[in-house]
């Protein structure tokens, strides 16, 4: 079995491609019941957020997850085998960890990927899909992030996608504050969006989500009021700026209801933040005269702020998981030898115990026991020693490397 990563990201694929092979937190466990069931791997974690898919696997070669991928998702593999990449072994410990501090976040330095890694982990080992191997790779790469975020200025002076979100919106109208603002979702990056535009004290917010309960729990937060997910339709003309995270598979806001929308509004221009992946918004509603769209991808030029002032962290980062990295494999190939360690001791202890009952057997008869107990050690001594004396008498092979060999195991110096 080999390890590996299988993944497609911000950076090799635009978002049309990234979208069909996104999962949510509830078709992530279907999705791993199949993988492990069906034996495509041993071991399996699936992480999957807006910006990236990726596949964690033990398997018995990387090309059985991508076409477990491409079955499960019913996609030609031609059609994403260009945005692919795998990393085996060593690479693919590094980059989970480079994952984990947020080196490989669209984001340099964001945290909420780690929450999301921690996520991936929970629900692979709820579903029974989590071995010792990924067990280990995961609580490493948590140790990691935490030494490499309390160490280095890898979190400092980060623009979130949230705080992006408003920046972008400043662009557009003078002040936040004379706009009534629709959040649909009510999710961490819906949360986080909440707390960076209720900031600003808009005229007024409103949150709407599938389950009602859990849309007034966090509108209670912000002083804003909640509605549920149907309602978005005949209330969406009141909003100046809509911003939706939800796992819906399929859009939920179309070119129809935002004609209607901006047609009601006389016009009035209306900023919306996708940040669903899916797209929570039909694409042609970016090409509306009075709407100002954005995705997840197009805020990356607005994130950079700040990223010179982090650069300089990577390369502390980068010493500390290279260090993890060789801390991880001295971990996975003590484990390979356990089989041997167990063997070898197996066997020891059953020489030991067989010697032990013939001498038992041998003072229960009335001998000597100063002379049981040596040749107690002698036969000990001669059946330990039997395995290495006759490889020495009858290898084949490097007799040198043999004898090197033995030498270093049994701690031996010759004069």
């Amino acid at each position: 079995m080999a390890l590996f990563t299988l993944g497609i990201n911000h950076r090799t694929a635009p978002l049309a491609v990234r979208e069909p092979l996104a999962f949510h937190p509830e078709e992530l466990r279907r999705a791993l019941a199949d993988l492990i069931s069906r034996g495509w791997a041993q071991e399996a974690a699936i992480l999957s957020t807006c910006n990236r898919t990726e596949l964690y696997c033990e398997a018995r070669d990387p090309s059985v997850a991508r076409d477990w991928l491409t079955d499960y998702r019913r996609i030609s593999a031609s059609d994403i085998e260009p945005f692919l990449y795998t990393y085996p072994d060593r690479e693919a410990v590094r980059h989970a960890f480079r994952v984990a501090s947020g080196l490989d976040s669209m984001v340099l330095g964001e945290p909420q990927i780690l929450g999301q890694m921690k996520d991936a982990m929970r629900i692979a080992r709820e579903e029974g899909a989590l071995g010792t191997t990924l067990h280990k790779l995961f609580q490493s790469a948590f140790a990691v992030a935490k030494d490499v975020r309390s160490t280095t200025a890898i979190g400092a002076n980060i623009v979130s996608m949230a705080a992006a979100a408003v920046r972008l919106a400043e662009r557009i109208f003078e002040s936040i504050a004379d706009q009534k603002l629709l959040l649909i979702g009510a999710g961490e990056m819906i949360e986080l969006c909440a707390a960076h535009f209720a900031a600003r004290k808009p005229k007024q917010i409103v949150v709407a989500n599938r389950t009602l309960d859990r849309g007034q729990a966090l509108a209670e937060r912000f002083g804003a009021t909640a509605i549920r997910l149907e309602d978005v339709a005949e209330r969406l003309a009141e909003f100046d700026i809509v911003v939706s995270s939800t796992a819906s598979q399929l859009p939920i806001i179309g070119l129809g209801l935002v004609e209607r929308a901006i047609r009601a509004r006389r016009h009035r221009p209306m900023f919306m933040v996708d940040l669903a992946v899916p797209r929570d918004v039909e694409v042609e509603v970016g090409e509306l005269d009075d709407v100002f769209l954005y995705t997840v991808d197009d805020l990356a030029q607005v994130v950079e702020s700040g990223l010179e002032s982090r650069q300089a962290a990577v390369i502390d980062a980068e010493a500390i998981i290279g260090a993890r990295v060789d801390a991880f494999f001295d971990w996975l190939h003590t484990r390979q030898a356990v089989p041997v360690i167990r063997s070898l001791r197996d066997s020891a202890e059953r020489v030991r115990r067989h010697e032990m009952e013939h001498a038992l057997k041998l003072l229960a008869r009335g001998d000597e026991p100063a002379r049981v107990l040596d040749e107690l050690s002698q036969r000990l001594t001669n059946k330990f020693l039997h395995p290495p004396l006759q490889a020495l008498s009858h290898g084949e092979g490097d007799r040198t490397e043999l004898q090197a060999l033995i030498s270093r195991l049994f701690n031996l110096h010759h004069d």
